[in-house]
């Protein structure tokens, strides 16, 4: 009785509520395709709107904002395309937009002095000279400079340091590898110690006191400095030397293959001097028969040098002066094996192995800098988790083998059961590390090739040139990037950690907005 009762009493409810309460009920059951076809009916003039309100027990407002919405989606669909001519919007072209339009097409798209004259003229119909476009340029370089000057450097961990050349002027250059920062873009007269500890000890007037910098084996660079900051390590730049490991062993590959060819040249001389004339006589001498010893046993030295030393090379590339290795004690012993290796090979192509042999002997303690702050990175983990370094160092190595590699996932299980439920913490903690260790300054090459495409453009480039130039690149925001924290951020906003507005607004311009 009291089930019935209650069932009565709330289908009682259900019919005494408010229709306009229902109506809304049934309209937001109906689904798209449902709302569609109501919406066709009426457009159609298949039934009318009370009508269909009636069977649907929906609203008559509801209806016809459907049969509203389907006819605005069908004009749409069916709207004329617009004609190349047809004015899409207009512009309020000022003398305020033309500056913000000549330093865009020379900072963005790179454009010369007298290109951008010519669009100017060609598609505006606006007369500018060269010298015009030139004092845009130049009186936008003191507000760049007084924003580059009040940049806070404080945020710079490791900086890279290199010199790039301009018509025979050193460009002393500077970034932080972790924002992409360039803090230092100077034109100097030379690149000597002195030079470098000026513009260093500048640098620090903003803060500038990183925990280690990167350079190549320049010595004006490293005794700069040493003067300027005698408490930053220098380590050194494994990029420079893996590029040139790479080009001795790419000219040695060339002479072993050359050394081939005159094998094969000689082999073919010699067969046909064994082939008989016409009278039935072999022809053979003596000297054929030397020269084609002589020729393999300059090919077969040559094909053995340089497989031993793209063995070598390779081990000290992708072992001993990678981030994933043995200790810093390991690595030098290992890193002199491979010197010696390389020294008792040198005299079979002194040329080319004396001088990098040199190099690896002299910069040893530079190139492997880098493992010393790792190992230094790994022990503080090992002691924050509680658990071997030698573990850690296990993993790093596994993380840096490919996923395709069925090693790693053997590996990982190992390591998994020992760190049992921490160790995506420990994984984490590991990878970050790897990522933060730095071991070239590439980045500063990465500027480099970036300025080429502006340096091209003429001879002698002025320091007030290079201040716009280093305030365009700190404050244009990324597009892309390997780095997903970089992108859409400019590497100012990356460096400091607090957002800024656009470059021209800046510089002190109103940008256009289409209302």
């Amino acid at each position: 009785m009291d089930r019935q009762t209650t069932s009565f009493h709330d289908a009682t409810q259900f019919d005494l509520a408010p229709a306009s309460h229902l109506g809304s009920w049934r309209a937001q059951r109906l689904r798209p395709p449902q709302r569609r076809d109501l919406a066709v009916q009426i457009l159609a003039k298949a039934k009318t709107v009370s009508e269909l309100a009636r069977r649907q027990n929906v609203s008559r407002k509801f209806l016809t904002r459907q049969a509203r919405i389907a006819d605005e989606a069908l004009g749409q669909a069916f709207a004329p395309t617009p004609k190349p001519d047809d004015v899409l919007f207009y512009l309020p072209v000022t003398e305020a937009w033309l500056r913000q339009l000549v330093l865009g097409l020379v900072l963005i798209c790179r454009g010369s002095y007298r290109g951008v004259r010519e669009l100017l003229g060609d598609l505006f119909g606006y007369a500018i000279s060269v010298g015009t476009v030139h004092n845009i340029l130049r009186s936008a370089v003191e507000s760049a400079r007084e924003i580059n000057g009040r940049c806070d450097l404080a945020g710079v961990c490791i900086g890279a340091h290199d010199e790039i050349f301009q018509a025979g002027h050193p460009v002393l250059v500077g970034v932080d590898t972790a924002s992409t920062y360039c803090y230092l873009l100077s034109l100097e007269d030379h690149r000597d110690a002195e030079t470098w500890a000026v513009r260093l000890l500048e640098l620090k007037d903003q803060g500038f006191a990183p925990d280690a910098t990167i350079a190549d084996a320049g010595a004006g660079l490293r005794a700069g400095q040493a003067l300027a900051l005698p408490e930053v390590p220098c380590r050194g730049d494994v990029f420079h030397i893996l590029h040139e490991m790479a080009d001795v062993v790419l000219y040695l590959e060339n002479r072993a293959y050359g050394a081939l060819g005159d094998l094969e040249r000689i082999q073919r001389q010699f067969d046909r001097a064994q082939r008989c004339d016409g009278r039935g006589r072999a022809k053979s001498p003596q000297s054929a028969a030397r020269l084609l010893r002589q020729a393999r046993t300059a090919s077969d030295r040559a094909v053995t040098l340089c497989e031993e030393v793209t063995l070598l090379m390779n081990w000290l590339h992708h072992d001993i002066l990678a981030v994933a290795g043995p200790c810093l004690a390991d690595r030098r012993a290992l890193y002199d094996f491979v010197v010696a290796e390389l020294k008792s090979r040198a005299a079979r192509c002194s040329h080319r192995l004396v001088p990098i042999c040199r190099q690896l002997q002299n910069q040893r303690d530079d190139l492997l800098a880098f493992a010393e702050a790792l190992d230094q990175e790994l022990e503080l983990l090992a002691e924050e988790f509680q658990v071997p370094a030698e573990l850690l160092r296990r993993l790093l190595m596994t993380l840096a083998r490919k996923p395709s590699d069925s090693r790693r996932w053997t590996e990982e299980a190992a390591i998994r059961k020992q760190l049992r439920g921490r160790f995506h913490e420990v994984q984490t903690a590991v990878a970050a590390v790897a990522s933060g260790t730095v071991r070239a300054s590439s980045l500063a090459e990465n500027l480099n090739s970036r300025l080429r495409s502006y340096f091209f453009l003429r001879r002698h480039l002025g320091s007030d040139y290079l201040t716009l130039l280093q305030f365009f690149l700190n404050h244009r925001r990324l597009q892309r990037s390997e780095h997903p924290q970089r992108v859409g951020k400019t590497p100012a906003e990356v460096l400091t950690g607090k957002s800024h507005p656009h470059w021209l607004e800046l510089l002190g311009y109103t940008r256009y907005v289409r209302g």
